[in-house]
């Protein structure tokens, strides 16, 4: 909204900042996370009014976890109603990335929050049918999907090596909505832990800010030698409002939580990480910022796929934070420990920005 006033009537002076992304960025963080905080509390006292038992917590996970039982979920709520009245506010709304991203977040919300109610309304950690929840994450992907390719090329770009890109043709539309999802699902499986998720999609937003800002300004993205995707810039100021709406609701998630993310906000976020990703054709770089995202969803995948083969485990347990329970780690341990692992990825992912 200030930006299309800045332009309408072509502000100057102090008012012309925004017109600028960073300082848009920056009073996107600050609005968003103001937000959060301010209905935060009432939300989580509505959200534990409602649903009376709160989140279902699985028996047959680790025993410390018992102790969180009235905990009330669907604190993505929290998040995606910052973000969204940030973004409404800061970001130029003519910009079609802005709401593929945005469809992605909702989209994702909306699902999750279905998933999260029928959990909470039947007792049951189980919610809705994998292959339903899937079907219809394929279905929001893939429209936004349609929609940034329409605005960049087919090709998949590598990191690290300059001026090599692979061409996928159409088969890149099916690719596009794949790295949604699997964004999606990946962070869901790995919001196990109280302030587990938020940090890592913290810091994977900071770093796509910066990725983003970068890939839509044709000065930098030549020097780089990274892709040149104009409107690009306008998605770190989707990113800054994912950091700030996240700061917020991690003051009510720190250890011991308040409230719980649900599949509401562990669904939207991942799926709008995935989303800009693709929108600023860094798809590569994404599994190597978010690796820790990655190694969550592998360990189950792989736990599961042994599992019915051998019929033993690899790991005590999956998602891999509950095997680091298991082994003795604290809680705290295990979250601070996997923030730490975000931190260097995100310096790794980073570091493809030059090394080219």
């Amino acid at each position: 909204m200030f930006y299309f006033l800045a332009e309408m009537f072509e502000f100057e002076g102090v008012f012309n900042l925004f017109r600028y992304q960073t300082f848009r960025a920056g009073a996107a963080i600050l609005t968003a996370l103001f937000i959060g905080l301010l209905i935060g509390p009432r939300l989580i006292d509505m959200l534990r009014v409602r649903q009376g038992k709160g989140q279902p917590i699985r028996e047959d996970g680790p025993q410390t976890h018992l102790a969180k039982v009235g905990t009330p979920t669907m604190g993505g709520l929290m998040i995606l109603i910052a973000m969204v009245l940030s973004l409404l506010l800061w970001m130029d709304l003519s910009n079609p990335f802005v709401w593929a991203c945005l469809a992605v977040t909702i989209g994702f919300g909306a699902i999750g929050f279905m998933d999260d109610y029928d959990k909470v309304t039947k007792n049951s950690h189980k919610g809705v049918s994998g292959k339903v929840r899937l079907l219809m994450e394929f279905v929001v992907a893939g429209i936004a999907a349609y929609i940034i390719v329409s605005q960049i090329n087919t090709w998949l770009y590598v990191p690290f090596v300059s001026d090599q890109a692979i061409p996928l043709g159409p088969f890149y539309y099916v690719f596009a909505a794949i790295v949604i999802v699997g964004a999606g699902n990946a962070v869901n499986l790995t919001d196990g832990l109280d302030g587990l998720a938020i940090m890592p999609v913290i810091i994977a937003a900071g770093t796509f800010a910066l990725i983003a800002y970068l890939a839509g300004r044709a000065d930098f993205s030549e020097y780089l030698g990274i892709p040149y995707v104009e409107g690009a810039g306008e998605l770190a100021i989707f990113c800054a409002c994912i950091m700030g709406a996240g700061l917020a609701f991690l003051w009510f998630n720190a250890p011991p939580a308040n409230v719980f993310m649900g599949d509401t906000g562990s669904l939207a976020l991942g799926g709008a990480l995935g989303a800009i990703a693709v929108a600023s054709h860094h798809e590569i770089v994404l599994a190597i910022v978010g690796g820790l995202f990655v190694f969550e969803a592998l360990s189950v995948i792989i736990q599961v796929f042994w599992f019915k083969r051998t019929g033993k485990r690899i790991f005590r347990m999956a998602p891999v934070h509950h095997h680091f329970e298991q082994l003795g780690w604290s809680e705290t341990k295990v979250v601070i420990r996997f923030w730490i692992i975000a931190i260097v990825l995100a310096i790794i992912g980073l570091s493809t920005l030059k090394l080219r």
